[in-house]
């Protein structure tokens, strides 16, 4: 698995290409939530909704070995795509990974740019609340042993 940097740097690479054109941006951003896996329509409920989040956005998380493991959907694409940009970053990485990660991709891409106040304030929401599940994860790990 890469690390949380190799993986913001594969996303900034990625983002270069497009960088001048907001409206590839935004459709780019689209297009890779087109691409996350299906969310399980038992999994989307209330105590699974970002609060914070202008869209309604659907988050959950398990730990297997060792790592912390997401899952998400929304109801609008533009959302889809920014919790998919996340869980391609932070998915699959260890608790402390998650805690220490500074997430600079999303500045060096210009996403502030594009998505808004609102949507930034969303997708705020939606970074704290994968770093407190891998909190309750690190948690539960450190009692158990």
């Amino acid at each position: 698995m890469s690390s949380i940097a190799d993986i913001q740097q594969d996303i900034i690479d990625e983002f270069e290409l497009i960088s001048e054109d907001r409206e590839a941006t935004i459709f780019y951003i689209m297009e890779l939530g087109q691409k996350l896996p299906e969310m399980s329509e038992d999994l989307k409920t209330e105590d699974n909704i970002i609060k914070g989040c202008q869209s309604k956005v659907w988050l959950t998380a398990g730990y297997e070995d060792g790592k912390v493991v997401f899952q998400a959907d929304s109801n609008t694409d533009i959302t889809k795509g920014l919790i998919s940009l996340l869980i391609r970053v932070l998915s699959e990485q260890t608790p402390d990974d998650i805690l220490n990660a500074e997430l600079n991709f999303v500045e060096a891409i210009g996403m502030n740019q594009v998505i808004g106040s609102q949507r930034t304030n969303g997708f705020n929401s939606m970074i704290k609340q994968m770093k407190m599940y891998a909190l309750g994860f690190k948690t539960k790990e450190q009692v158990n042993q």
